[in-house]
């Protein structure tokens, strides 16, 4: 990846720039959900709040670049033309820790590079799939089109089954070592997720078996995260019915499109994405750095 040219400008994003930030993210939607959605639930002034960010552009007349150091530590790059600088200068503006890495793969590599963290240990570094599915072509398992199984939003009194999932998932998933920090992440998760509307699960009868969130929403495009099924429950569709109801739900509201990352090397998960109508576009990587 080439450096900014000598013509362009890196600086921080202010209330007033949102208009140029997804007028340039709009062209790489499927990698820069989490960019778009953040920005717009959050804005771009920077307190340390959940989902703020400091966003540093590079321009050559308009945006052609972004990285994003969040308030959780992990950096977002969206930079074709090289995110070397732009992270530097995102970080040094934050003034907080690095925790990790997500966005285009190569990307990813370039910016950990930078900030002198290629050797750091990481519980997760991953060069995932990237899914995509326009809802149109949606398909629904049979067991959820013939009400089998049923899909909604979690109630308050089910929060705490779904935070104890939510470690489970991080833990199997993301490599996080159990402990008290993350149960406390993991619930502050699950709450956000469920204030925001975010959140879905499957039941069996009257039994929940299988979670899932959109960790990224738009009016146009939604991120698909955090699947999980207990493992006494696999085997049985659960992942891929619970996925789909969420996405009915999401096309009723005018939602278009769906994405989501995945480790190439989860065969269960392919095929549960593959079989509601997902491909495979691109690759993604997510890096989460040791405590």
């Amino acid at each position: 990846m080439p450096p900014p040219t000598s013509s362009s400008e890196l600086r921080v994003l202010r209330p007033g720039d949102e208009a140029a930030l997804e007028a340039f993210l709009v062209h790489h939607a499927d990698t820069s959900m989490f960019l778009r959605a953040n920005a717009r639930s959050a804005g771009l002034v920077d307190r340390g709040q959940p989902l703020q960010a400091t966003y540093v552009a590079q321009l050559d007349g308009e945006i052609v670049g972004v990285v994003a150091h969040c308030w959780n530590g992990i950096v977002l790059v969206q930079a074709p033309s090289g995110p070397a600088a732009l992270a530097r200068a995102a970080v040094r503006e934050s003034r907080r820790p690095v925790t990790g890495f997500s966005g285009p793969w190569s990307q990813v590599e370039v910016a950990r590079q930078a900030l002198g963290l290629a050797a750091a240990r990481a519980t997760r570094n991953s060069r995932d799939d990237l899914y995509a599915l326009d809802l149109a072509r949606l398909i629904v398992p049979e067991p959820l089109a013939r009400g089998a199984v049923a899909c909604r939003h979690p109630r308050a009194d089910e929060l705490d089954l779904l935070v104890g999932w939510r470690v489970a998932f991080s833990v199997e998933a993301l490599g996080a070592a159990d402990g008290p920090a993350l149960r406390e992440a993991s619930r502050a998760d699950v709450l956000l997720h469920h204030e925001r509307g975010a959140d879905w699960v499957l039941l069996a009868g009257a039994t929940l078996v299988a979670y899932s969130v959109f960790n990224a929403m738009l009016p146009d495009i939604v991120q698909i995260g955090g699947v999980w099924t207990p493992p006494e429950w696999r085997g049985r569709g659960y992942a891929r019915s619970v996925v789909a109801g969420s996405l009915v739900a999401a096309r009723k509201q005018g939602v278009g499109r769906a994405v989501l990352f995945a480790d190439p090397d989860n065969a269960m998960a392919r095929a549960a994405y593959l079989a509601i109508g997902f491909r495979i576009v691109g690759d993604y990587g997510l890096v989460l750095l040791a405590p």
